[in-house]
């Protein structure tokens, strides 16, 4: 049985925060972000909404994606998310 990694972007309400994660259960992970249920970052932030993601069965493609991807300037990643989600809308709703 293969395992699904995910490559993740959360933001904020005015899209102003962008936050780069990876996780082996996306589902679960953008319901703890969305309910504030991990202090850091996105508590902080209140990024609530997930914007892009990328699946990939391979852990050790989704680390170093993340680690590039959280390196690239601001507009690199907004283009990320604008390639797939041009109106940056909160994908989780098709997760739920």
């Amino acid at each position: 049985m293969t395992k699904s990694y995910y490559v993740y972007i959360m933001t904020n309400k005015r899209n102003t925060v962008l936050y780069i994660g990876i996780t082996n259960n996306l589902v679960r992970r953008v319901f703890e972000h969305k309910n504030d249920l991990v202090d850091g970052f996105t508590k902080k932030y209140r990024c609530h909404k997930l914007v892009w993601y990328q699946e990939t069965s391979d852990v050790k493609s989704a680390i170093i994606k993340e680690k590039q991807m959280k390196k690239w300037k601001r507009e690199y990643k907004e283009n990320a998310v604008i390639k797939i989600n041009p109106g940056w809308k909160d994908l989780s709703a098709d997760l739920f």
